[in-house]
C-alpha cells in the first residue's frame, strides 16, 4: 500500500468515529442539567421545611406567652388557652394542644404545614412545643 492510500483509509476511520460520537455532549449536558434541577428542588424543599419550623416556633412561643399572661391576669385556664390559640392562628399556625400547670405555666404545641411539598410525598408539618410562665 502506498502512503497516500494509508492516509485515505486512516481519515475514513476517524470520520466514522466522529459520526458515532456526534451528539454525546448534548446528552451529557442534558443529564447534568437534570441533576442540577433535582438538587435545586431538593434544596428548596429543605428551605421551605426550615422556614415552616421557624414560623411554627414563633407562633408557639407567642401563643404560650399570651396564654401565660392571661393565666396571670385572670387565673382561667380555658380563657388562657383560647387566647393562646388566637395568637397562634394570627401567626398562620394551628394550636394542637395547650396545658396550664398548677404553677401558672403554660405548655403549648403549635404546628404549621410546610409550603413546598415534593410530588409523591405526603404534606409535612412542623410541630413545636413552647413553655411560658414562672420558672419550674
Amino acid at each position: 500500500m502506498s502512503r497516500d492510500t494509508r492516509r485515505k483509509w486512516a481519515g475514513a476511520g476517524t470520520r466514522r468515529r466522529r459520526l458515532r460520537e456526534a451528539g454525546s455532549a448534548t446528552v451529557a449536558t442534558l443529564g447534568g442539567a437534570g441533576v442540577l434541577v433535582m438538587l435545586l428542588v431538593a434544596a428548596l424543599a429543605l428551605a421551605s421545611a426550615a422556614g415552616a419550623a421557624h414560623r411554627a416556633r414563633a407562633a408557639a412561643d407567642l401563643g404560650a406567652l399570651a396564654a401565660a399572661a392571661s393565666v396571670q391576669a385572670s387565673g382561667d385556664a380555658g380563657r388562657a388557652c383560647a387566647r393562646g390559640a388566637e395568637v397562634v392562628a394570627r401567626n398562620a399556625a394551628r394550636q394542637v394542644s395547650c396545658m396550664v400547670a398548677a404553677d401558672g405555666s403554660v405548655t403549648l404545641v403549635a404546628e404549621r404545614q410546610v409550603g413546598l411539598v415534593l410530588p409523591g410525598t405526603t404534606p409535612a408539618r412542623a410541630q413545636i412545643t413552647a413553655r411560658a410562665g414562672p420558672a419550674p
